[in-house]
């Protein structure tokens, strides 16, 4: 049997994701480090330590916003 998949919008763009998957498992499979990203999940930002703890769900909206560094 398939894997079912949630659609999600993240940085704007629809992506399938499969059920119960993390916000630490998307930042990865997105190549993200979760050390240099803030994530918003529905308008609200998600502490770093719960990125392993919340699972999307169909229709979130994920904003991933990258720290940059320079001088």
């Amino acid at each position: 049997m398939p894997e079912r998949s949630d659609f999600v919008k993240v940085n704007g763009e629809i992506c399938a994701v499969p059920s119960e998957m993390t916000i630490q498992s998307l930042l990865e499979q997105r190549g993200h480090d979760p050390q240099r990203v803030a994530v918003e999940r529905n308008g609200q930002i998600v502490p770093r330590a719960r990125f392993s703890d919340e699972t999307l769900h169909e229709d979130d909206v994920i904003e991933i916003v990258q720290f940059v560094g320079g001088g």
